[in-house]
């Protein structure tokens, strides 16, 4: 059912997921005994009902259909597969040591690109606390 749609939906498709999951484990602080999937999937559907484009483009027919649900939920769970396996950069991985220094905190352990994100954040915010 997604194949029959232009690549720009399937991109747009994925980046909702993308972004969702990544929000998602945020709100969460990347506790995977907090991640809970019915969760993370109520909250995908209130982010693409209000703030994803191509979601009012497809028709409310296909939307319907099971078929759609079903190649959704094997893109969602290709997508959070791709987002957990992709390695943090090395760019990433010496801006965290510097900014575990400079912070002066226990270590964040941290295992794909998008948590090391999460914890270059949570690092910034903790030396920005510690300046005022």
């Amino acid at each position: 059912m997604l194949k029959n749609l232009s690549p720009g939906m399937k991109i747009s498709i994925s980046r909702s997921i993308y972004t969702a999951f990544e929000n998602y484990m945020n709100s969460i602080q990347w506790d995977e005994e907090k991640a809970n999937i019915e969760h993370f999937v109520q909250e995908w559907r209130e982010y693409i009902i209000h703030h994803a484009s191509w979601y009012e483009k497809i028709d409310d027919e296909i939307k319907a259909d099971p078929a759609f649900h079903s190649a959704l939920a094997t893109k969602i769970n290709q997508t959070i597969d791709k987002i957990l396996n992709e390695a943090p950069t090395e760019e990433q991985m010496s801006e965290i040591d510097t900014l575990h220094k400079e912070a002066e905190v226990e270590e964040y352990s941290y295992s794909c690109r998008a948590e090391a994100r999460y914890v270059i954040d949570q690092l910034q915010k903790v030396i920005k606390k510690n300046e005022n």
